[in-house]
């Protein structure tokens, strides 16, 4: 199975999110500067489903 973190991360960075900090684990924070929105990213994540959760929690569509 493919991993899908880099491309989230890629989406989240074209939408204008940035990384913020490193949380537990291999999870990141990544903070929009402007709506000051933040979104927890599994950097080693395979399921379309929690990838997809993300960008909905980021206000953005479904990529996967």
């Amino acid at each position: 199975m493919v991993e899908i973190g880099p491309r989230l991360k890629r989406i989240l960075r074209k939408a204008g999110y940035e990384y913020d900090r490193p949380a537990k684990g291999d999870h990141e924070i990544w903070r929009h500067p402007e709506t000051k929105t933040q979104v927890t990213v599994d950097a080693g994540t395979k399921s379309r489903h929690t990838a997809n959760q993300v960008l909905k929690d980021a206000g953005l569509p479904k990529a996967f």
